[in-house]
């Protein structure tokens, strides 16, 4: 049977920061990670209170994986981690921001970051 993402409230995630999230059907926060340094967006994975609470104790990114129905650490089959630096939480609780020191590529891709494929033209840019 294939794994679900935790429920809340069933995990060791502080009640305290349990109870701002905001969660999608699927108990899932959209997570951004930022390099910590330049500001730069390296990617978008997804978060349940466990994949947050393993991020803040363990200060590794895990995410949730939609496809595979798995947390993963980001970095353990690739190498390239994201250490955490520091966490928050937007105004309406419902993303949630990790600034971390990227090593390596961001992306499965290989590339820096996914945002790489390119900017989309905008009218008047």
């Amino acid at each position: 049977m294939p794994a679900t993402p935790a429920a809340p409230n069933t995990t060791d995630l502080d009640p305290a920061i349990a109870a701002r999230l905001k969660r999608d059907a699927h108990g899932l926060v959209p997570a951004i990670a930022q390099q910590y340094d330049t500001g730069e967006v390296l990617m978008m994975g997804w978060m349940d209170d466990e994949a947050l609470h393993r991020t803040l104790t363990t200060g590794r990114c895990t995410y949730w994986s939609r496809s595979r129905s798995e947390y993963w650490v980001k970095g353990d089959t690739s190498g390239h981690a994201q250490l955490v630096k520091s966490v928050a939480l937007d105004c309406d609780g419902d993303t949630v921001l990790v600034r971390v020191d990227q090593v390596g590529a961001a992306c499965h891709t290989g590339d820096r970051t996914c945002f790489d494929a390119g900017t989309l033209p905008v009218a008047g840019g």
